[in-house]
């Protein structure tokens, strides 16, 4: 039998490796999107329903530490996935991630607490710091670099069809007692049963790329400094506003935290090309001007997509449902902006002016939302969520092809995951950071609004706090609403300043970056 593949020598001292013809690739493709579509449907997903499932399991209080050991235990694997899978191969490691992340979403559709909710929410980060990155490791091992952009930009897909239709599955079981004899909010977790199996199935039959082992040892003091250097970190991001920035717990973890980066340098210099990221990948000025501005980018990101939802509820006054189905102008903008990225990165080579446009619409976008006003007209937040959108095209995967071209193909696999690990990062301490701006200056920008309105506190009864529990602003008269939505508003505008800013300076690093151009295909090659 004859087969067409196309092949690409990597840098010196690569092996050849074979590319793909279209059509494998699309099989292929569809199983990864069904892995990416579970890790990236859960996010949003859980986040709408998690207040009906802390209710029903008598934890709202602690409902945070759902969220907080899934991430652990994600951001923790992302790099060890993609060490893992230049040893061994991609393929035995995908499986694992989407078979990790099945047992976890079961057993969280078990659960009779809230503490073990949080047990079984971070066995399903084990499997969850794979899908994503792994899965654009793998494009990157089947298809040639100027044709990468085209690809990932289905990847982006994925996540802009997630984050709409998370919202609207989260809340429609959030909001039923049972369904099939199931309690409504466990179906949260059922449903990832069916496409995760069906992920399975393609990946097993259709994902067989050649893959030549790579002798290393396992870098696992490398992995055990790396969780004692982000686990306490990970926990004071997540916790610290509850904590205090400055309590002994958080003191406790910031020590801890510095004392593992510290031993994670020092292990990963020793070990050299067997560490879990390699220094010397760092030595490239491209590599590493990339991964800044992917930091970068996840703080802002992740920030406005965090932001943006709690204006749309709490100022405007939409459901969860309902405000997940107005965010589809920032997924349509992304899509756009991947679409134009990656006809033009495969048509030229060329991808740096597109991360310098991108970064500036970013910045564009939230120093337009930071304009906002409580009672704006509807279709102003829809545009500038575009325009973010559109940014964010521009720059979330043309800065992976850029880390991913820097290094050896030998290296595909951990360069990939280092720069989806460091986005993960600056994401996290971008929504952190972010709340934590938002909610301390809430009180006084509402007291504020109050003094200009003219109005005492004490003249509106509100029957709530608003720190603790928005939802009571629905119930109130516009005016005396008013005061309120003012002073979140500008709590909000705020943020949306401090994102601008950081966007604008992803933008100044990234015009630092050299750019290395992308090889095209070479002609193609019939094998027997």
């Amino acid at each position: 039998m004859t087969s067409t593949i196309e092949s690409a020598a990597g840098p010196p001292g690569d092996s050849e490796m074979p590319y793909l013809p279209h059509r494998q690739i699309i099989t292929i493709l569809s199983g990864l999107m069904m892995g990416m579509f579970l890790g990236a449907l859960d996010m949003t997903i859980v986040t709408t329903s998690i207040r009906t499932i802390a209710d029903d399991l008598n934890g709202l209080s602690i409902q945070a530490w759902v969220t907080t050991s899934y991430l652990i235990t994600a951001t923790i694997m992302t790099p060890i996935y993609g060490k893992l899978s230049d040893i061994y191969g991609r393929k035995p490691l995908y499986l694992t991630a989407i078979t990790l992340f099945l047992i976890g979403s079961l057993a969280c559709s078990w659960a009779t607490s809230m503490y073990q909710l949080a047990a079984f929410r971070a066995v399903q980060g084990l499997g969850a710091g794979g899908l994503m990155s792994l899965a654009i490791t793998i494009i990157g091992d089947i298809v040639p670099p100027r044709e990468r952009a085209r690809y990932q930009g289905y990847i982006v897909a994925v996540f802009g069809t997630s984050s709409v239709l998370g919202p609207v599955i989260g809340g429609l079981f959030a909001g039923m007692d049972s369904f099939a004899g199931v309690a409504g909010w466990r179906w949260v977790f059922l449903v990832n049963v069916p496409i995760g199996i069906a992920a399975l199935f393609v990946v097993a039959r259709r994902l067989n790329v050649p893959h030549q082992r790579q002798n290393h040892r396992i870098d696992w003091w490398g992995a055990a400094s790396l969780a004692t250097a982000l686990v306490p970190l990970l926990l004071v991001v997540e916790q610290g506003r509850e904590w205090g920035w400055t309590s002994n717990a958080a003191l406790i973890c910031y020590l801890v935290g510095a004392v593992g980066a510290d031993a994670f340098i020092r292990i990963e210099a020793g070990m050299g090309d067997a560490a879990l990221l390699p220094l010397r990948l760092f030595r490239n000025s491209t590599f590493s001007v990339a991964i800044v501005s992917g930091f970068l980018v996840g703080v802002a990101m992740f920030g406005a997509i965090t932001l943006i939802p709690q204006y749309l509820q709490i100022v405007q006054g939409y459901t969860p449902t309902q405000a997940g189905l107005l965010s589809l102008p920032m997924m349509l903008g992304i899509m756009v902006g991947t679409t134009i990225t990656g006809r033009g990165t495969s048509a030229t080579g060329r991808y740096k002016i597109f991360p310098v446009i991108g970064t500036a619409l970013i910045s564009l976008g939230a120093l337009l939302f930071a304009q906002v006003e409580w009672n704006s007209a509807l279709w102003q937040p829809m545009v500038y969520m575009a325009i973010i959108g559109l940014g964010l095209g521009g720059c979330m995967q043309t800065l992976v092809i850029a880390v991913q071209n820097a290094g050896p193909r030998r290296d595909m696999g951990v360069s990939t995951a280092s720069a989806t690990f460091f986005r993960q990062i600056g994401g996290t301490l971008g929504v952190a950071v972010f709340l934590s701006i938002l909610f301390s200056t809430l009180t006084g920008n509402i007291r504020q609004s109050f003094a200009e309105l003219g109005v005492r506190p004490g003249e509106v009864n509100t029957g709530g706090d608003i720190m603790q529990d928005s939802s009571f602003l629905q119930q109130l008269p516009v005016e005396q609403a008013k005061p309120f939505l003012i002073g979140f508003t500008d709590s909000i505008n705020t943020v949306f300043y401090l994102a601008a800013g950081v966007a604008l300076l992803a933008s100044i690093v990234t015009m630092f970056m050299r750019e290395i151009p992308l090889p095209d295909k070479v002609p193609t090659t019939d094998m027997s």
